[in-house]
């Protein structure tokens, strides 16, 4: 019998292929991260999320004002001149224009973003849109910028004061959207006037 399981072993050997390959308990990831390292975004095509938090504050005060003003005046003529009657003239012009506006915005939210290019320096440029639709309303944020790869956080988030060269887009339609919007009549007149 003992002879029969050794030719039973050696026939699996020699007409088997004869090698033996070793798995790992641990996924073989090419050496590219390591077992205590995080999976942070760093490739082309890599998701991350950007945590939205901007305000802007813009204030504008604006003030002018001039005026002018002249008088004439003509004495009686004498001579071939006694048709001449004496009168004086004066004028007066003045313009005064005061104005302010403040704008603030707050923007707060989060949008998954894609890295579309790693540049030379290990920056990434990333874009992303994100499209919510609500009784017929589309609301859409699209953001583009670059980031460094030190600033993506251990849960794979950047802030968006973080991102260099950020495009920022609040967009939407729909009849909501529509009723926002000036008529075609009150853009003329902004227009001409």
């Amino acid at each position: 019998m003992k002879k029969f399981l050794s030719a039973i072993l050696i026939a699996a050997f020699v007409f088997g292929g004869g090698a033996v390959e070793a798995k790992s308990l641990w996924v073989d990831n090419g050496g590219g991260i390591s077992l205590y390292s995080d999976k942070k975004a760093r490739n082309v095509g890599d998701i991350l999320t950007i945590v939205i938090n901007e305000t802007t504050t813009q204030t504008a005060t604006k003030s002018r004002s001039n005026s002018k003003s002249g008088s004439v005046s003509v004495g009686t003529g004498t001579g071939i001149f006694d048709f001449i009657k004496a009168f004086s003239a004066s004028g007066s012009d003045a313009f005064k224009a005061d104005g302010s506006a403040v704008d603030t915005n707050r923007y707060s939210g989060q949008i998954t973003v894609t890295v579309v290019e790693v540049l030379p320096n290990d920056n990434m440029i990333i874009e992303g849109t994100q499209s919510i639709w609500q009784n017929r309303d589309e609301h859409k944020i699209t953001l583009r910028g670059v980031i460094r790869r030190d600033d993506v956080s251990m849960n794979n988030t950047v802030l968006s004061t973080r991102v260099a060269d950020a495009t920022l887009k609040f967009d939407g339609k729909g009849p909501l959207n529509a009723k926002q919007r000036q008529g075609i009549l009150t853009q003329i007149f902004n227009f001409l006037f």
